[in-house]
């Protein structure tokens, strides 16, 4: 990892990850980088090397497509030595990810600030929706918030392509407390509305039980509770057929 030092000092490193990428933060007199590694390989990741740089390789157009003001600052990618480093600009913001101990300032949150998180998230996957891509293998440890300023932040979108996509695998990448039951099945289109079901979930991750998607659990007014609970619909035909109609049905509620 010696290739670092011509970027800075590193004060940071980030490798309980599964991707086959390890990352660092590292800062020089001008800025602080983030810098996310294949070429070596972690513990926790199953695949091969050459599989883990192939992938960070495709992820540079998904981050240079998708730019906006709440994704992480993507600077560029390059060939380092036996391996391949992106490189994004560092953020204070903490993470959502269950691997990481600033989990649980999550949850103390207020519940208008969750939502706002929640509506910033939903804004950039209308955003994502727009550019003709599907999100994929979105889920908390993709969710980041700097506390100190109120911005949500949102990282590792690697698995993001364009549409139309079609489930070749069976069983996706990604959390089951955020997939859709398309995901699970081979042959089964990917697309805007399973990005529906994807923000329904997400709602019901900062706002109510992940696990459990009952009005019980639910801890913000039930009239959004029922947008969340529609969106997650088992049956593709009973969601919302847009992020739009998602967006317009969620703002319905918090009016009434």
């Amino acid at each position: 990892m010696s290739f670092l030092s011509k970027y800075g000092r590193v004060f940071q490193v980030f490798d309980k990850q599964d991707s086959g990428c390890i990352c660092f933060g590292v800062q020089n007199k001008d800025e602080k980088l983030f810098v996310k590694f294949a070429g070596a390989k972690p513990v926790q990741y199953k695949g091969t090397r050459e599989d883990a740089i192939l992938v960070l390789k495709s992820t540079c157009k998904v981050y240079g497509d998708l730019r906006h003001s709440n994704l992480v600052s993507f600077i560029n990618g390059e060939d380092i030595g036996n391996g391949y480093a992106t490189f994004f600009r560092w953020t204070d913001a903490e993470c959502m990810g269950k691997q990481y101990n600033s989990r649980f300032k999550f949850f103390e949150l207020s519940i208008e600030e969750r939502i706002h998180m929640f509506e910033d998230i939903l804004a950039f996957h209308k955003f994502v929706s727009e550019q003709g891509y599907v999100g994929i293998d979105f889920y908390d440890g993709s969710i980041m918030y700097d506390f100190a300023n109120q911005n949500t932040i949102i990282c590792d979108i690697d698995s993001y392509s364009k549409m139309p996509y079609i489930n070749s695998m069976g069983r996706m990448w990604g959390s089951s407390r955020f997939m859709s039951p398309e995901e699970f099945e081979k042959g089964s289109v990917i697309d805007e509305v399973t990005n529906v079901y994807l923000m329904g979930a997400t709602a019901f991750v900062l706002l109510g039980d992940a696990e459990d998607k009952t009005l019980q659990n639910w801890e913000a007014d039930n009239s959004l509770f029922a947008v969340a609970a529609k969106a997650v619909g088992k049956d593709r035909a009973e969601r919302f057929q847009s992020i739009d109609e998602f967006i317009v049905a969620w703002n319905g509620a918090k009016t009434r």
